[in-house]
């Protein structure tokens, strides 16, 4: 949950991936300059049941601790299911995933008067994304700049395509500036991001690929001292990409969009790469770029998954050498293809999940194995929090008072969860 920042900021409350955080982020700019420090701004996800749950859960909990000020629904879930939102005594307006991002919406004098409680309109007829300048999310450390948005793919488990609509991506031009902006204004690393962050550039003149807009970004803004790219689709990795990953300035580290581990269970998701794709992937990665890190979503207990096609995905964390894991138990979600196949029980599911959150547990700690003993460059993030170019968290050993700011560090041990590192005059 994120606390008002000044009294004429309103209370937002975002549930899911980065690309909510930031778009949350844009409408606490639009809702501060029309005025609504009152509100209470919930951002849904949809990647799960338990995230629509959670979603509901949440403006209950709002509702109690801000009684009386409006609750504006909005995300993913807000998208794909409005009536349900409305339906909540505690809901002012539900706002769609199109309309949240335009500053109109927001104006108090039509957003809290009149009778019509749901804005949302067809989310697959929008043919566009606009760039939206934001000052950053993790102080002056590092900010996120959305290029893309919607998804053309129909994974079978999946509902975020109706809650983002088709793919659009942000024109180059609007990109560069936007991130020419931010180096301006203090932040070392920008971050590239989106739904499908790969689809980037195909419904753009020339078709060009992501490859080509990273290349120039560092081209056109040398002031740029870090560039770091968001998940990615496995399969879809253009030629440009992989020749831009020997530029210093662009982190080692990849988050690979892979979901299991088995073959047949892929072609059962819909998903385009199979497994010997990934590992020869990861091969790839790390030869034009040894100190790149790995992660990975992948989801446990998915329809028709055996015992087999589970330790696939399990041995698949160490064939690609992954570091970083993030598991989503499978919960279905109607409307999906995948719903429709035969279920789990769900106490296989989680614990299936379980043993595949202690694989990723145990990877991560190898992987933090190899930093002991380096001297390596930090980006502080905030007093003792800093993270490596290849993503990975360090706990300082003093604050460096230098947020935003490089320092170096004597990586000591770990915790498990984090490095230890003792800062180098």
């Amino acid at each position: 949950m994120t606390k008002p920042e000044s009294p004429s900021s309103p209370t937002l409350i975002t549930l899911g991936c980065r690309l909510n955080s930031y778009e949350s982020e844009v409408m606490r700019s639009h809702a501060e300059a029309a005025g609504l420090s009152a509100a209470v701004i919930v951002n849904t996800c949809a990647v799960t049941g338990e995230a629509v749950r959670s979603a509901r859960q949440a403006i209950r909990r709002a509702a109690k601790e801000h009684p009386g000020a409006p609750i504006l629904v909005t995300g993913c879930a807000a998208q794909i299911d409005p009536d349900m939102f409305a339906k909540m005594p505690e809901v002012t307006r539900v706002i769609g995933n199109h309309e949240k991002m335009k500053a109109e919406t927001w104006l108090p004098v039509d957003l809290l008067g009149g009778h019509e409680k749901v804005r949302v309109n067809d989310i697959m007829s929008v043919k566009e994304t606009a760039a939206h300048l934001i000052d950053g999310m993790d102080g002056r450390a590092r900010a996120y700049v959305q290029v893309q948005n919607g998804c053309d793919h129909r994974c079978t488990f999946c509902i975020i395509p109706f809650g983002r609509g088709n793919s659009r991506s942000v024109p180059a031009g609007e990109v560069v500036e936007q991130v020419r902006r931010l180096v301006e204004t203090g932040h070392y690393e920008v971050v590239l991001t989106g739904v499908d962050l790969t689809s980037w550039g195909a419904d753009l003149p020339g078709t060009p690929q992501l490859g080509n807009l990273v290349q120039r970004i560092l081209k056109l803004v040398p002031g740029l001292q870090q560039l770091r790219i968001s998940s990615i689709d496995a399969i879809e990795i253009d030629d440009a990409l992989f020749e831009a990953m020997g530029e210093p300035r662009l982190a080692p580290f990849m988050h690979l969009s892979l979901q299991h581990g088995d073959n047949l269970i892929l072609k059962r998701m819909k998903r385009r790469h199979s497994r010997d794709d990934a590992i020869i992937l990861a091969d790839k990665l790390r030869s034009l770029r040894p100190d790149i890190a790995l992660g990975a979503d992948i989801i446990a207990g998915f329809p028709t998954e055996t015992e087999a096609h589970f330790e696939n995905s399990v041995r698949l964390v160490d064939d690609c050498g992954l570091a970083f894991l993030h598991v989503f138990p499978y919960s279905p979600r109607p409307g999906t293809p995948a719903a429709r196949m035969p279920q789990l029980e769900k106490a296989v599911i989680k614990e299936r999940a379980a043993r595949l959150r202690e694989t990723g547990e145990n990877a991560l700690k190898t992987h933090f194995s190899r930093h002991i003993g380096e001297i390596r460059e930090a980006l502080v993030e905030r007093e003792t929090a800093a993270r490596l170019p290849d993503f990975t968290p360090v706990k300082l050993s003093r604050d460096p008072g230098q947020a935003g700011r490089p320092v170096r560090a004597h990586i000591t041990g770990h915790d498990g969860k984090q490095l230890i590192g003792e800062i180098q005059e």
